[in-house]
């Protein structure tokens, strides 16, 4: 018997971040929002006395000084030019009256819950993805439709991603875009190609109409550096590079990677999305505005250290993991990057555990030179509700964290 074809979606929230944003100040709608940067970019509030009426202060991009990056911005800010990973700096200079505001990870996160659950109840078999994003496997759903009609299966289909958008919209307030094809490769440039709040579906004829005229960077997976050596071969479009012959490929990039992109460029792609997978390890980490000096600005570090422990237990403990392998990371002003870690006797998700790890891995690593991120990681998971967890231990005390020299 011929297992039916597969049906993959991929949802994208649209614009994440700043969308969340803008449910908390509808006012800034239709403008020039980015997000990024510190808390020092909080709007300020105050009450009218006159009207009573909430009035708030936005920050501007005018001005800025400092190497913050973009993390989103508004569809608005992008049509100025502003991008994510943009330094906010080269953003001032496009957009100088672009409205700064600070990320809340937190919010996101409870947002994200917020629509992958809604998904859940409509279409079961999901792939987590990331804070805005899931594949989602259709094929059961779809095949409630007469398989040989076409007209028919593609109606269902559209109907299938607008049940599923309205309950996002429904639980969050946002909006999402869906790529329907029959792989998770083509599914995730299909939900790309007609954002916001679209509803995109690739089947057989289309690759050529619709996927081969894009640049080959669309691909996931083909990032700037192999785009640049592509073009530098005369390859641009996915097209093009499904023109090229399999063996250059292989001969140039390798052999896992030259196939590789020689069948992602002709649609290929038989990855099964994956509904259960555990997590290897947890991590936050932070860039800072400037240079932070392990010893003039040690409180501050020690500070952020402490916070980064605390957040990872707050993540571990949500998630319902513990873990034996506590690790940091530091980049230097230089750029150079180095990791240290040690294993724990157990299993643990207490940040006075994991903080008391982390500072003796920060002790094993040079603190001469400025810092320009700091990050904790606890890996080697396993399920907390499988083990007995260790009594909370008493928080160190965070002054003593970069004194050592």
């Amino acid at each position: 018997m011929v297992p039916a074809p597969r049906v993959i979606a991929h949802l994208d929230m649209d614009a994440f971040y700043a969308s969340v944003e803008l449910l908390r100040y509808p006012e800034l709608r239709g403008k020039a929002v980015v997000i990024g940067g510190g808390r020092r970019h909080q709007p300020a509030e105050y009450v009218d006395p006159l009207t009573q009426a909430v009035v708030r202060s936005f920050a501007t991009l005018r001005g800025y000084a400092g190497r913050g990056v973009i993390t989103t911005a508004t569809y608005e800010a992008r049509a100025l030019g502003l991008h994510s990973a943009m330094g906010m700096m080269k953003a001032a200079a496009l957009a100088p009256d672009a409205i700064l505001l600070p990320v809340d990870f937190d919010a996101y996160r409870h947002y994200s819950r917020r629509f992958k659950d809604a998904v859940r109840e409509i279409a079961p078999d999901l792939e987590d993805r990331g804070i805005d994003e899931i594949y989602i496997d259709l094929t059961a759903l779809a095949q409630r439709s007469r398989p040989d009609d076409s007209l028919f299966l593609d109606a269902r289909l559209r109907a299938l991603a607008a049940s599923i958008k309205g309950a996002v919209r429904a639980a969050t307030g946002l909006s999402c875009s869906i790529g329907i094809a029959p792989n998770k490769l083509l599914a995730k440039i299909a939900s790309d190609l007609d954002k916001p709040d679209g509803v995109t579906l690739i089947g057989e004829g289309d690759l050529a109409r619709r996927i081969w005229p894009l640049p080959a960077r669309r691909i996931s997976g083909v990032g700037p550096k192999t785009a640049a050596r592509l073009e530098a071969l005369g390859i641009r479009t996915i097209g093009e590079l499904a023109e090229a012959d399999r063996l250059f490929l292989v001969t140039t990039f390798g052999r896992a990677h030259g196939e590789w992109m020689h069948d992602a460029a002709h649609g290929r792609d038989d990855r099964p999305v994956v509904t259960c997978s555990e997590p290897q390890s947890i991590s936050r980490e932070t860039t800072f505005e400037r240079d932070l000096s392990p010893r003039s600005d040690r409180d501050l570090l020690s500070s952020i250290f402490t916070g980064l422990c605390s957040g990872v237990a707050e993540d571990l403990c949500r998630k319902g993991y513990a873990g034996r392998t506590i690790g940091i990371k530091l980049r230097y002003d230089n750029f150079s990057t180095v990791t240290r870690d040690r294993t724990i006797a157990g299993p643990t998700q207490d940040s006075g555990a994991i903080r008391r790890a982390a500072g003796e891995c920060l002790k094993r690593v040079p603190l001469e030179r400025r810092l320009r991120l700091i990050g904790v990681r606890v890996g080697s998971l396993v399920r907390a509700d499988t083990i007995a967890l260790p009594a909370r231990e008493p928080d160190p005390a965070t002054a003593s964290l970069f004194d050592w020299h």
